[in-house]
């Protein structure tokens, strides 16, 4: 049959792969300059009588979506209570929530399970699926769906 070298070969390349399929792509690391690199449009939202930034996402973003990133940036607490925290591309005197920066300079963050309180500007690096947005006005432009803290 098999010899104890070629068994021990196959069992290696067992290790090697099972890791890769059971936990599927690794993720990318994204620069905030990537995902601030879009222009918008003003569109009319009825419903709502305002008008509201549609964002014309650029070839690199689309390239992003749907998968697996890594991204650093600071923790902005919505709603601890709820467990709902944007991450953003600048501390909290800087970001878009003061004016000081634009809608593709924060993202929503799902977190996947339960994870720990965060402070406001804690600076923190991210693990997720993005998911970009442009039909949603209630939405964020960015979404990091399954969140996970890495520091």
């Amino acid at each position: 049959m098999y010899s104890q070298l070629m068994r021990i070969k196959l069992f290696t390349l067992l290790l090697i792969a099972v890791p890769v399929f059971a936990f599927g792509q690794t993720a990318q690391k994204v620069e905030w300059s990537t995902l601030m690199d879009i222009t918008f449009k003003d569109i009319y939202v009825e419903k709502d009588d305002i008008y509201v930034y549609y964002p014309l996402f650029g070839q690199a973003q689309n390239e992003l979506d749907g998968k697996q990133i890594e991204i650093t940036g600071y923790i902005i607490p919505i709603d601890v209570e709820a467990n709902l925290y944007v991450l953003s591309a600048f501390p909290f005197s800087a970001c878009f929530f003061c004016g000081n920066a634009g809608p593709e300079s924060v993202m929503a963050i799902n977190f996947k399970g339960n994870n720990r309180r965060f402070d406001t500007d804690e600076r923190l690096t991210l693990q997720g699926t993005l998911q970009l947005n442009s039909t949603d006005v209630d939405e964020l432009v960015y979404v990091l769906n399954d969140a996970v803290a890495k520091n």
